[in-house]
């Protein structure tokens, strides 16, 4: 599709109004969870309440939003996985483990709290297609917690390389696309701009 073509019209939501859509936010450019907390930021200012649950994004020091996210009334969130950051090394470790899969499971039960609770407007799943490509949970897990959700809660999934499912079931679809990044040119992560 260009640019300029309109998508066709999803004939599952024609004339729908209020929350509970699926947005799906993938791809490998640079801005994925940076888009899903702007529109948290956004749910919230509206004074609607917002649920995070970060999936494989464990340890205390790599996600500076987290500062900010703690003092917005309505929003909360839980961090699942583990620090991958070596503190001596910094170097990333990019194993799978038992524990990357618990972590998982735990974040999806969280979810699934947050989705059929009542309490939450926007449940926001950020690395979950990253966590299932990894095989961290199966997709049709996932797929199972989200056909449990209450019909006026809105869910955004983010993260790469989602399986077509998820893009089949989103009502909203973008792609970040990758065009440059100063990283491939051996700039190293800045706090406030990268995590």
């Amino acid at each position: 599709m260009l640019d300029r073509e309109l998508p066709k019209m999803d004939e599952r939501i024609r004339g729908f109004q209020g929350y509970g859509l699926i947005q799906l936010i993938h791809g490998t450019g640079k801005g994925k969870t940076t888009a899903a907390l702007g529109q948290a930021v956004r749910c919230a200012g509206a004074g609607k309440r917002v649920f995070i649950v970060y999936f494989d994004k464990g340890g205390e020091t790599h996600y500076n939003e987290r500062h900010i996210l703690d003092t917005i009334p309505g929003l909360a969130y839980v961090a699942t996985g583990r620090d991958r950051i070596d503190p001596v090394t910094n170097k990333f470790d990019f194993s799978i483990t038992s524990v990357d899969k618990s972590e998982a499971e735990r974040g999806l039960i969280e979810v699934e709290k947050a989705l059929t609770g009542g309490e939450y407007d926007l449940v926001i799943l950020d690395e979950i297609n990253s966590t299932v490509d990894l095989g961290m949970v199966e997709a049709q897990r996932v797929l199972d917690v989200l056909a449990k959700k209450l019909p006026t809660v809105e869910v955004i999934l983010t993260g790469r390389n989602p399986p077509q499912a998820f893009v089949d079931l989103a009502h909203l679809v973008t792609e970040m696309k990758l065009q440059r990044h100063y990283f491939y040119s051996g700039v190293a992560a800045r706090p406030g701009l990268d995590y």
